[in-house]
C-alpha cells in the first residue's frame, strides 16, 4: 500500500463523515418544534492497559433526546490499532498484519410519534492490508399498517436510494436492497426488521473515488429523505394502541442489534465506546 496516499485517503473520508453528521443534526434540529439540539460529546479509545496513554483514535457522540425525536444519535468515530488474536481472522486483510483503521458516521433516529418510522444509516471506510467501504440505511415503521412495500414512506426511501445507486451502477440498487434483506432479518422471529433500504459491505471496485463518491452519495440520500418522511408523520395524531404497538417493534430492534449487528460487535470487540455503541437501543421498549 502507498501509505502518503492511503492517509490522504483516510483523511478525506473522515472530513467527510463529519460534513454529513453536521448536516444531518441541523436537517433534524430544524424539525424540533421546541428548539432541542444535540449535545456533543468527545470520547478517546482506550488501550489495553485503560488508561489512555496510546493514541487509538476516537470519536464524537451527538445525541438529541426532543420532542419529535425522542432519542437519535448521529455518531462519527476515527480509530485504529491492532486486532485481537481472535478478530483479527474475521477481517479481511488482517490475519497477516492485525493494524486496522476504520472511519465513519453511525445513525439512528427514535422518533416519539408511532406514525414515524425508526430509521438507520451508516457509512465507513476501513483499512487493513486492504482497503474498502460499506454501510447502507434502513427504515423500520413501527406500525404494522405502515410495514408494507408500497406503503409511501418505504417507497420514497427505495426511490431515494435508488436513485444514489443508479448514479453508479445499475447493479447496485437490486443487489444492495437483497442485501439489506438478508441482513436485516431476525432468524428467531422469521421476521424482517423493517421495510428495507440498502446494505454494502466489502465495496472495492478497485477505483477508490469512485467507491468513496457513492459512499458519499448514500449518506446525501439519508439526509434529503429522511427527515422530509419525519415531517410529514412527526404531528400525525396517535393513541395509546399505537404507542404500545410501537414499544413492541422497538423491541425487536434491540433484539436484532443485540444479537446480529455487525457494527455492534465490530464495536464492542475493538475497545469502541461503549455508550456511543449502545446508543442505538430505544429509550423505552415493551416485550409481550
Amino acid at each position: 500500500m502507498d501509505e502518503k496516499l492511503w492517509n490522504q485517503r483516510k483523511q478525506s473520508a473522515a472530513d467527510w463523515f463529519r460534513q454529513l453528521r453536521d448536516a444531518l443534526c441541523a436537517r433534524l434540529e430544524s424539525l424540533e418544534p421546541e428548539g432541542a439540539v444535540f449535545e456533543r460529546k468527545a470520547w478517546q479509545r482506550k488501550d489495553h492497559a485503560g488508561d489512555g496513554s496510546e493514541d487509538l483514535g476516537g470519536g464524537e457522540m451527538s445525541m438529541l433526546h426532543g420532542q419529535a425525536f425522542e432519542k437519535a444519535g448521529v455518531h462519527i468515530s476515527t480509530v485504529y490499532g491492532v486486532f485481537s488474536e481472535e478478530f483479527r481472522k474475521q477481517v479481511a486483510g488482517a490475519e497477516d498484519d492485525p493494524r486496522f483503521w476504520a472511519g465513519g458516521i453511525s445513525v439512528i433516529i427514535h422518533p416519539t410519534n408511532p406514525n414515524a418510522p425508526t430509521a438507520h444509516m451508516n457509512t465507513r471506510m476501513v483499512v487493513t492490508t486492504k482497503g474498502w467501504f460499506g454501510g447502507g440505511g434502513d427504515l423500520t415503521p413501527m406500525l404494522d399498517a405502515a410495514r408494507t412495500p408500497d406503503h409511501q414512506d418505504t417507497v420514497d426511501f427505495h426511490a431515494a436510494y435508488k436513485a444514489a445507486c443508479d448514479k453508479h451502477d445499475s447493479d447496485y440498487y437490486p443487489r444492495f436492497k437483497e442485501q439489506c434483506d438478508k441482513y436485516f432479518f431476525l432468524p428467531h422471529r422469521n421476521e424482517t426488521r423493517g421495510t428495507g433500504g440498502i446494505f454494502y459491505d466489502h465495496l472495492d471496485s478497485g477505483d477508490w473515488d469512485a467507491d468513496f463518491a457513492f459512499t458519499q452519495d448514500v449518506g446525501r440520500a439519508f439526509v434529503d429523505i429522511y427527515p422530509e418522511i419525519a415531517k410529514r408523520r412527526i404531528d400525525l395524531p396517535y393513541d395509546e394502541a399505537m404507542r404500545h404497538e410501537q414499544m413492541q417493534r422497538r423491541g425487536r430492534y434491540v433484539e436484532f442489534n443485540l444479537l446480529y449487528d455487525r457494527g455492534t460487535m465490530f464495536g464492542l470487540k475493538t475497545g469502541g465506546n461503549v455508550e456511543s455503541i449502545l446508543s442505538s437501543m430505544p429509550p423505552t421498549v415493551m416485550w409481550k
